[in-house]
């Protein structure tokens, strides 16, 4: 009777193996309106976290404190110009580690909505298409242009594999994928290339993951961006009505579960204008209504955390907006990651449609306030230039573009010589479309774009890329002794202060009173402040000061005050609510980069809106220089 037991024992162990991927599904129920995970009806109360806009020490603080909200899910962008800075170089490293960030959700217990692109959003630096690809001047973006496929398809074949095993079907937590964002806004309305990007994604990742297009409630919208074998959900947030909106939903998929993929919990921040805000009560009550239709939810933001570098977007919207360092959303957890009051009301409507996790919520981790920090000018901009541009300026009878120089992003010197002396005031004129980041008109300094003197092309320019992260890395400014101005000079400048930290390093805002524009840059993680609009302080995490703030440079034209000068770093922060984080050791808080108050001849700082002319009265001189940045580049 032994064998007999035996051969029955293993038949049946095979029989467990050999269904257990079948038991493992997550799908979309057409006859009950839901879908189905692992056969049983199933909806999901999601929100948004961007890896990129958090430091990898504070990822998994930030996707507990989610999980303790009751959330079942998180939606994470996937930016193809943060992993693919040159073409075919990637980088996946650090806080690049997607793979690492993936694996921590399913470790919290979080299911995955991943929305790889290859465009994600506006608010991020050239909705996350590499800059690169503008190399090829006549390149259509997000169509069916076959170079932009071609890189399409080389960023897919390098990113996908990595998330196909972490696909639910697979054993991971990925239970849907994204394909492109909000297509239907974009003019192209290609829908060959939605065809395209739908072959590949199955190619890649299988038949059975959940395939998804967003879009918003217009009825155009869903026309061009939507596509049989995607599933089409929409957005919206607390002002609109629930029914209508689902309506539209359901005028592209008359059947299947209601989703909406990005519920505004808030709105994002526009340099010149003020910090946005949305009500906790319209917000919450909002999210009760679409719970109680039995819609799955995601919501955008739930931690919006900080555009560090040059990674802001902009948005088109009638005029050109750039989005500010800070993407605190007014968000359920704020920039530095601390719940809010608008959290707990979140966390209340959850409890009324499912259990909470037991526990505490996780608090908000202690600010410290390093005090004053005084600055010391260590150089002026253009006395740096042999050091921040080594392989000296590249000549040009005209200005080139940024793409033209292969320079992503930053700052670029433009210099030419005036073809006479200018004894009067003389008009300095850039046509349309010739400056649409930040241009700086500077006595005897610098300009951005093909310009003119009265209505005469200025021509025979140098052109200096500035790599000021080769520098940092070099040891500079802290391993070159400061530089005198040979002409006293006023201008865009690199100022450096000192402090010390109690042991551990712990989060902090820094604030420049009386300064306007800043770039401050810590060992690559450049952040922007604006004194006087939407973000007058910004936030340092605990990690920084611990990791960044090696010496490195501050590059970002402000006015400085005449004195002192000085900055902050305090536990007062922007906007008014809590933060925190941790981490160890001491540091040095390096360079600061200001210009002075502007002359009645300077072209105002703000940014300029793209196709306006742009004039500027220049005093008499002999000599034009002029160096711009371009800090943004959303669509």
């Amino acid at each position: 009777m032994g064998l007999p037991a035996l051969a029955l024992l293993l038949a049946a162990g095979l029989l467990h193996v050999q269904a257990s991927p079948l038991a493992r599904s997550f799908e979309l129920d057409y006859e009950e309106d839901c879908f189905r995970k692992d056969g049983v009806p199933f909806r999901y109360v999601s929100g948004s976290i961007h890896y990129a806009r958090v430091p990898r020490p504070a990822w998994r603080d930030r996707l507990l404190k989610m999980y303790m909200s009751g959330l079942s899910a998180v939606q994470v962008y996937v930016p193809w110009n943060y992993h693919e800075p040159q073409p075919g170089v990637y980088d996946f490293a650090g806080d690049r580690d997607v793979e690492a960030f993936l694996d921590l959700t399913a470790e919290l217990g979080l299911l995955v909505i991943l929305r790889p692109g290859p465009y994600i959003c506006a608010e991020w630096e050239m909705g996350g298409l590499p800059s690169w690809l503008l190399w090829k001047p006549d390149i259509v973006l997000r169509s069916s242009d076959p170079a932009y496929l071609a890189a399409v398809d080389s960023w897919l074949h390098v990113l996908l594999p990595k998330i196909k095993p972490r696909l639910y079907q697979h054993g991971g937590n990925i239970i849907s994928v994204q394909v492109e964002n909000e297509y239907g806004s974009y003019y192209a309305c290609d829908h060959g290339y939605l065809r395209h990007l739908l072959g590949s994604f199955r190619a890649l990742l299988g038949s059975e993951v959940l395939l998804f297009t967003t879009d918003s409630t217009r009825a155009e919208e869903l026309r061009c961006g939507t596509l049989q074998g995607l599933y089409a959900t929409i957005d919206f947030g607390p002002g609109s009505n629930v029914t209508e909106a689902f309506g539209a939903q359901r005028w592209v998929e008359p059947k299947g579960p209601l989703v909406n993929s990005e519920y505004y919990t808030g709105w994002l921040d526009y340099w010149g204008e003020a910090h946005a805000s949305t009500s906790l009560v319209h917000v919450a009550r909002g999210l009760e209504d679409m719970l109680q239709l039995g819609a799955s939810v995601n919501m955008y933001m739930f931690h919006g955390g900080t555009n560090f570098a040059y990674w802001s977007g902009a948005d088109f919207k009638d005029q050109y907006k750039p989005v500010t360092t800070s993407y605190d959303y007014d968000a359920p957890l704020s920039e530095a990651g601390d719940p809010t009051e608008k959290l707990f009301a979140i966390r209340m409507v959850i409890s009324k449609f499912q259990p909470l996790p037991a526990g505490p919520m996780p608090p908000a981790t202690p600010k410290y306030a390093y005090g004053r920090v005084a600055l010391q000018k260590h150089a002026d901009l253009l006395d740096a230039l042999d050091v921040l541009c080594p392989s000296g300026p590249i000549q040009s009878r005209f200005p080139l573009t940024f793409e033209a120089i292969k320079q992503a992003h930053g700052f670029v010197v433009y210099r030419t010589q005036l073809p006479r002396d200018v004894l009067e005031p003389a008009m300095l004129g850039a046509p349309p479309h010739s400056i649409c980041d930040r241009g700086y008109v500077m006595l005897q300094k610098g300009l951005l774009g093909n310009l003119s003197l009265d209505s005469s092309p200025l021509s025979n320019w140098l052109i200096y890329p500035l790599d000021i992260d080769a520098a940092v890395k070099q040891g500079w400014p802290h391993a070159a002794l400061p530089k005198s101005s040979r002409r006293g000079r006023a201008g865009p400048a690199f100022y450096t202060g000192t402090f010390e930290t109690p042991g551990i390093p712990w989060d902090t805002f820094v604030k420049f009173p009386g300064w306007s524009k800043v770039r401050r840059c810590v060992a690559g993680k450049g952040v922007r402040v604006n004194s006087s609009t939407a973000q007058p302080c910004i936030y340092l995490p605990g990690p920084a000061v611990d990791k960044w703030l090696q010496p490195g440079s501050v590059l970002a034209p402000p006015w400085a005050p005449a004195d002192p000068l000085c900055t902050r770093l305090s536990t007062a922060h922007w906007p008014p609510q809590q933060h925190h984080c941790a981490g160890t050791g001491g540091c040095t808080l390096h360079p600061s980069v200001a210009l002075p108050r502007p002359t009645p001849f300077q072209q105002d700082p703000r940014p300029q809106h793209c196709g306006h002319r742009i004039n500027t009265r220049l005093p008499g001189s002999s000599v034009a220089s002029c160096w711009g940045c371009r800090c943004t580049g959303g669509w």
